[in-house]
This record gives structure tokens, sequence and C-alpha cells, in this order.
């Protein structure tokens, strides 16, 4: 009779607490006094003899211990089921798992009464009900308490939902009240202080990591001063234990299982991190725990290399490269000057001096990267799903971005060329290094021949990385210019040769890395356009920036446009090929495309730049072979496209006269049809044929011919065919390159007119309608 006494009133708690789930989740106003509803979400947390206040490790209740609890007046007029309906319909119920399933229901429903009380849409009175719960819940029934109790849980569900539970309360109230919570606050303070003899951290860390996620996810509240009353008494424990848990205390050995607690501790840590990064951007003076990750990343930086578990580097890389996009997400979000925030200066210059350091120091070299893709709920992959192990591309552009960033800070706060070129040239000989050893299986089906199209090459897969390395290596540029001018008024040729050399060897040069992107997008402006309109990447900085220069510097991009136009497609960086006393060395000149060969003594590859006239690239046809461009009437170059087919234009035309070509003097038939390659797919064919008529009545026809399936190593051939005796120079990169970006000028004018573009993009129409302009000047046809 005892035992069916017990579970008719946990039957009758668990269907009086689901009557409330319904009504709280479809706003039904309780109807009962707040007392009624605060017994109902009351915890029942049995604390064993001899435990202190955190409870550390806590037990569920007994069915028959404890269970008084549940009974209240308010219970009393109840309806109990009968003996024979409880014995029919729970015939099966274990009675050590009811307490549970009663605990989630509380703990569900606490937090979703927080969040309908925080609700404009719930009426005002229902609102204020709930409000009058929590006060109880907090001042009579010391739920908070009972909450820091369950944190300690062994059921890793129940621990979580009281976290979770815990930190809703506490904002809640801190937002209110405008008060902290100090069983909370006192709870916090002594765990993370008592680090490392209180190993239990874990789920201190989980609670203080939501209530500052949930306080950034309020747009309504202005978070300034609550966050400063949050993190304030936190600040110096906060710091202390980040110097504990990530150095004095600590030992790689405990960290190699993901499931260990070390490790646990340590990622929750990392969560918190990012947090407190996230958070930073609201104060407008940081406290010292929101800059410690910057001020001492050092300690990151050995974790990484040290031998603790892949999940744990892949987490701590991640974080670094949130870091170094910080001040980007800063800029594009308030707007604010960077120089008009010292700590963020100073602190950014830490970040870059710490990571440049260490990466002379072959620091990435030392970090393995995972050759097996992470899979949910597993590391393998289901068989027959013909997934290949490789890299992990994800850390592979993380690191490579760090290291970019790092780069781009230190030139941007470097006055002289010579503070920052040697860090410059070691930094980025170091990551092709890095690029080299990762990508070996890739560079066996896509041989790399100049060391700026590894930009795209590891970026390509995703956009915003893209940019923000193609925009830190165009800012590098940009400062090396100006710190070259500033340095000598009047610069020889030779130095501008050998100035030229450099940024193809270090892999900076802006016109290759653009050059190289829109072939791997297949000059389809329409990519070009979704960057522009997406909010999601730096492209529209990083273009209107390339657009100013290649207009003060259309020389150099008609230069390397024609190195891309080599024999074969196949061009390299002379440092590249082997020693000159290796091999003779064929070299392609800007003055001329016909039999351009030269063989160059022993000589550093500094003065081997500085004594040719020398654009990026080289021909490769063997190792004594000689390029003979000057043929007869045929001319036959390739074009290296690795996007296959045509993309979907995300520009939809109203009517016919939208859609007509604004051509002068050129006409161009465009068919696309699909066909079948080998019973192994389907592969989009472009087939183009495009006649043009000079002033000197000279045509030129050009066919593209059938592009080869994806994977194949066979480039399309570009078969041009001059009618006259002379023969025309080919200037197909040229040509290619500019005629995309006259689209992107005409499909943004035809948004801008119909006011379908997201913002005014008069000065980048500008911008593009003077490179068009000094095209035609340079290049009449």
């Amino acid at each position: 009779m005892a035992f069916s006494g017990i579970l008719n009133v946990l039957i009758m708690k668990i269907s009086l607490l689901q009557q409330m789930y319904k009504d709280v989740l479809v706003g039904i106003p309780l109807a009962k006094e707040s007392h009624h509803y605060t017994s109902l979400l009351n915890l029942c947390v049995e604390q064993s003899p001899g435990r202190d206040e955190s409870c550390n490790r806590m037990h569920l209740p007994s069915t028959s211990g404890g269970i008084r609890s549940y009974q209240d007046a308010d219970m009393s007029n109840a309806v109990v089921p009968t003996t024979d309906d409880t014995s029919n319909s729970f015939a099966n119920v274990n009675s050590s798992f009811c307490p549970r399933e009663v605990m989630l229901l509380q703990l569900t429903l606490i937090k979703m009464m927080v969040a309908k009380a925080e609700s404009q849409e719930v009426e005002f009175n229902t609102r204020q009900k709930y409000c009058e719960i929590f006060v109880l819940l907090l001042k009579e029934a010391k739920i908070d308490s009972k909450l820091i109790c369950l944190l300690g849980s062994y059921d890793q569900l129940l621990s979580h939902m009281a976290s979770k539970s815990l930190a809703s309360l506490v904002y809640f109230q801190l937002k209110e009240e405008n008060a902290l919570n100090v069983t909370w606050l006192t709870f916090s303070l002594k765990t993370l202080s008592g680090f490392p003899v209180n190993t239990q951290v874990a789920e201190c860390l989980w609670t203080l990591t939501t209530i500052i996620k949930d306080m950034l996810k309020d747009e309504v509240l202005p978070r300034a001063g609550i966050l400063k009353k949050l993190l304030a008494p936190l600040d110096a424990v906060l710091e202390g234990f980040y110097n504990s848990i990530l150095f004095h205390h600590f030992d790689s050995h405990h960290y190699t299982s993901p499931y260990s607690e070390a490790a646990n501790n340590l990622i929750s840590f990392i969560d918190l991190l990012e947090a407190l990064l996230a958070s930073r951007i609201e104060l407008e003076l940081p406290l010292r725990c929101q800059r410690v990750l910057f001020l001492k990343v050092s300690y990151i930086l050995k974790l990484i290399s040290s031998s603790i578990h892949y999940l744990i580097k892949k987490k701590l890389i991640m974080l670094l490269k949130k870091c170094v996009l910080y001040k980007s997400r800063e800029d594009a979000k308030s707007g604010s000057l960077f120089l008009q925030n010292p700590s963020l200066y100073e602190d950014m210059l830490a970040l870059s001096n710490a990571v440049l350091q260490v990466v002379n120091l072959t620091w990435l070299n030392r970090i393995p990267l995972s050759e097996k893709a992470s899979y949910f709920g597993g590391s393998e992959a289901v068989p027959g799903d013909g997934t290949q192990g490789g890299t992990d591309q994800t850390v592979l552009r993380a690191l490579s971005l760090v290291v970019l960033k790092a780069l781009e800070f230190k030139f941007q706060n470097s006055a002289t060329e010579a503070e920052i070129k040697g860090d410059f040239q070691s930094s980025m000989s170091q990551l092709l290094k890095f690029w080299r050893s990762h990508l070996k299986v890739s560079l066996q089906f896509h041989p790399v021949v100049h060391h700026c199209e590894w930009v795209s090459l590891i970026f390509i897969e995703q956009d915003d990385d893209m940019w923000e390395a193609a925009k830190a290596l165009l800012l590098i540029y940009l400062k090396f210019d100006r710190l070259r001018h500033d340095a000598a008024d009047n610069l020889s040729q030779k130095e501008d040769e050998t100035w030229n050399f450099l940024t193809h060897a270090s892999a900076y040069n802006p016109h290759c890395i653009f050059l190289f992107f829109l072939e791997e997008i297949a000059f389809d402006s329409t990519v070009l356009l979704d960057f522009l309109i997406s909010s999601e990447t730096c492209f529209l900085e990083y273009l209107v920036r390339y657009l100013k220069l290649l207009s003060k510097d259309w020389h150099q991009f008609v230069d390397v446009c024609n190195g891309f136009d080599t024999k074969d497609g196949t061009f390299q960086l002379i440092s590249s090929v082997k020693p000159p006393h290796q091999e003779k060395q064929s070299c392609m000149t800007d003055e001329s495309l016909q039999n351009a060969c030269c063989e160059p003594e022993p000589q550093t590859l500094v003065a081997l730049a500085a004594s040719h006239s020398y654009s990026g690239f080289t021909t490769e046809q063997g190792d004594n072979e000689v390029v003979e461009s000057n043929q007869s009437n045929s001319l036959i170059c390739t074009d290296s496209t690795s996007l296959l087919g045509s993309l979907q234009s995300l520009v939809n035309y109203d009517s016919s006269e939208d859609s007509e070509l604004e051509s002068d003097g050129e006409e161009c038939l465009v068919n696309t049809k699909q066909v079948p390659l080998n019973n192994e797919g389907e592969v989009r064919i472009r087939e183009t044929v495009c006649s043009y008529t000079d002033d000197k009545q000279n045509t030129l026809k050009c066919e593209v011919l059938p592009l080869k399936q994806k994977g194949s190593n066979t480039l399309s051939c570009l078969t041009c065919t001059a009618s006259s005796d002379n023969v025309i120079p080919l200037r197909t990169m040229l040509y290619k390159s500019t005629k995309c970006l006259e689209e992107l000028q005409k499909a943004i004018s035809r948004l801008q007119r119909r006011d379908l573009f997201p913002y005014n993009p008069s000065a980048l129409l500008k911008l593009l309608s003077h490179v068009e302009k000094i095209s035609k000047n340079m290049n009449p046809q």
C-alpha cells in the first residue's frame, strides 16, 4: 500500500506538471495562486550527509525518501487514481525512473517560463504571474541552491538541463532586478579559484557561458551595464583560472582523450573564451578577462603544438581564427575606427607578434592535421560512401588565415619597410612549405605552377575566408608599395623589377590572386555579383580597394595577364624551377611572345629578377625545350578554367530588351547543353562562337572546344585563327577578365535602375567604369 501511495503522488505530480506545461506553451493564464505553481516546480534534491553547499556529485532521491516534499495542501483536494488504475497504467514503470522524469519536466518548465516572461508577445498579466513564481522560487524555495546541486549530478542530461535553467534564472534576475545572484556568484568564485584542487569546473563554466550567450542574443536590453555587473566580480578569478588551466597545471597527458574530465574542463573553458571574445565589443573598456586571450595567446599556441587530442587543437585553432577576425567584425558592426580603441590595438599587436614569432620557429610544421574528416556520431566513414581521407581543410584554412591576418596587422603598424620585410618573407616561406606538405595528394592532380595560385587553391571552398585572405594580402601589397615609395623618391627599373619578382615569389601579387580566382569561377560575373550582394564576406571592401589599385597599376595587370597566356597555359614561378646549374630555364618576357628564351648564369633569384624584364611567369616545356610562340596564322592556347559548366545567373530579366548584349561591334552566341560522358554522369559543355572585327577589318574567330569532365588533367583549348598574314597578339586572359568586370558593371546597373540592389553602388560603378575606360584606351580593338 505504501508503494501504491507513492506512485499515486508521482502520477498526480506528473499530471499537474504536464497540464501546466500545456498552459504555458499556448499562453493560457495560470489560474491558481503562485504558491501552487511554486510547489510544483520546487525540486526534490537529496543531499548526502557530509556534502558541502556545492553538493559535488548529487544522487537522485530514492522513491521512498524525500517524496513527502511532493505533497502540499493544494494536492490534497486533487483526485487520486485508484490502486487498480495505477497498476494498469504504470505496471512497467521503474520506481527509480519517475523522480528523474519529474525533475526533467520541472527544469524544462522553468526555462520555458523564463523565455515567456521575457517575450513581449505574451500578455502583461501572464508575464507578471511568471515573475511572481520566480521570486517565490528564488526567495522561499532556494531553487538556485538546488540547481547548483544538480550541476554535479552523474546524470549528464540532468546536469545539462540544470545548467540551462540556472543560467536563465540568473540572467532574468540580473535583468529584472539589476542584481547578481549571490548564491551563484559565491559558487562560481569558489569553484574557479579552487582549481586544480577542485577539478569539477565544467558545469560552472557551462552556466557562465550560457548567461553571456543569452545576454548577447537579447536585442532589447542595453548590454554594457549588465555585462559589466556580471563579469566584474569574476574578472580576477577568470584570469587566474586562465593561467592555471593553460599553463601552471597543464599536463598534455590528461588531454589525450576527449572524454576525460580534464578534456571536458578545457573544452568548456574554450567555449567560455569564445563567449568572452564575442562580448568584448559591448564594453568600451574591456575587462581583463576579455583581453587575456590576446595578451597571453602564447599559452594557446603551445597547446596547439602539444600532444593534446585533435578535437581540442581544432577548437583552439578556430578560436584563434575568431580572434584575428575580431577587428573586422567590430568595424562592420560599429563602424568604429581601429586606432580609437587603444586596448584593441595593443591586444592585436600582442597576438600578431606572438603568432609570427612561433611561425618563424617552424611552429606550423609541428601541427599534424587530421587525415580523417569528422563524422557525426563517430570518427569513421560509413562503408561505401566513397569518402577519401585527406588533410582537414577547415583547420588548414584557419591556420593559414591566422598567419595572414597577423602579417596584415603587423604590416599596417610598421613605419618602415625594414621593420617587416624579413619577418614577412620568412613567414610566407613557412606558410608555403606548410601548404605544400599538406596538399601533396591534390598536387598530383593539379600541380601548382605559381605561388599566387595557392591562395585560391587553399581558400576557394570557403568564400568568407577566401576574401579575408585576399584582402589581407592586398593590404600588405599596398603598404609595402607605399613604404617603398616613401623610402625613395625615384625607384630604378631594377628596383621595380625586383619588387615585382618578390610579390610573385611571396604569393601576394594582387593581380595574380584576382586572376586565379576568376579562373576558378570560369569568369562568371554573376558569382562576383552574388558576393557583392551578400553580407557574409568582405568582398565589397576587397573589390573597391583592388579596383583603385587596378586603375593605377594597369601596366602590371597587363603584364600578369600576358603571363597567363603562355603556350599550353603552363607557367611557373622562377623560384619553383630547378637551380640554374641543374637545368636551363626558359622565361617569357613582357616585350615579346615569340621565341623568348634565356639561360641565366648562377645567381640569386633577386639578381635574376633584376636582370630581366619579368612578369612573374615562365613556360614549362621540358628541361631544355625552347618555347616557340610565333607560329603560322593559327595560335593555340589554353583556358585553365576549373569550374565546369555554366553557373545559374542571379539576374532575371523582365523583357528581351534587358537580356540583349550591349555590344560595340561584337557579337557572341552561346549554346549550352548537357551530354553524358562515359556513363559517369553529365557535364555541361559550353560552345562559344565569337566574331570580332577591328578597324583594320582583321577578323579573329574563336571556338571553345568542349570542356573535359571534372578531375581530368586535360585543359580546354582555345583555337584562334587570324584572317590576315599578320599575327594578332592574343590576350585571352586580359580579354576575359575585363569582359567579366564589364558584365558585372552592367548587371549592377540593371539592378540599380530597378531599385533591387541592397545598397547604393554608385561609387563601385564609378570605379568599374573607370577601369573599363582605361582598358579601352590602353587596348584599342
